[in-house]
This record gives C-alpha cells, sequence and structure tokens, in this order.
C-alpha cells in the first residue's frame, strides 16, 4: 500500500512537474522580454527627454514672442484709436464750423434780397410818382 502511494505522489509530482514548468518558461521569457524593453527604454529616454526640453524651451520662446507681439498691437490699436478720436474731433469742429458759415451765408443772401427788395420797392416809387 505505501508503493501505492508512493507511485501516486510521483505520478502527482511528474504531473504538477508538467505544468509548472511551461510557467516557468514562459516567466523567463516575459522576464526576458521586460529586460530588453527596460534596456531599450533606457537607451531612448535620454533622447526623448532632450526633445522635451527642447520643445519646451521652443513653447517658451513662442510665447514670450506671442507676448511680444499682443503688446505691440495693443500699442497699435490704442494709436488707431486717438487717430479715430482726432478725425471724430476734427469731423465735429468742421461740422460745426460748416453750419455756422451757411448759416452766415444765409443771412447775407437773405440780407442783400432784402436790400433788392427795398431798392427796387425804391426804384417802383420813384417811377410811379
Amino acid at each position: 500500500m505505501i508503493e501505492v502511494a508512493a507511485v501516486v505522489m510521483a505520478v502527482a509530482f511528474v504531473v504538477l512537474v508538467g505544468y509548472v514548468v511551461p510557467t516557468v518558461i514562459q516567466v523567463r521569457k516575459t522576464a526576458t522580454q521586460a529586460e530588453r524593453l527596460l534596456s531599450q527604454i533606457n537607451s531612448e529616454l535620454p533622447e526623448i527627454l532632450k526633445e522635451i526640453k527642447q520643445t519646451n524651451e521652443n513653447v517658451r520662446v513662442m510665447s514670450a514672442q506671442a507676448r511680444e507681439g499682443v503688446g505691440r498691437a495693443s500699442v497699435l490699436m490704442n494709436a488707431i484709436g486717438d487717430v479715430g478720436e482726432t478725425v471724430n474731433q476734427v469731423h465735429g469742429v468742421l461740422r460745426a464750423q460748416g453750419t455756422t458759415l451757411m448759416k452766415n451765408v444765409v443771412s447775407v443772401l437773405v440780407g442783400m434780397r432784402a436790400v433788392a427788395l427795398t431798392l427796387k420797392n425804391r426804384a417802383q416809387k420813384r417811377e410811379g410818382r
């Protein structure tokens, strides 16, 4: 009976080893692949970090240039606004002076008409005498 138990244990051990060995082999392959991957990452990482730093520097420079451009555009827009305000003021002055000039011209014409009517009336009275 002990012999049967020993044979059963031996068979069980062989079956267990039969299942464990492929698993150990797969774990070893996976570990080898992970080691290769880590080695590749270690070799590529410095270059990637260098590129990230360069990209960061480029973005920083472009941001500074954009801020400078926005500042210049702001100054330009303020100057354009000032020119527009000046043009508006000149337009208002010219409009007021044009209105005053038209009133003066109309007043002179009305006066000349009154003088002409007066002279005409006097001439008619002299002829009618």
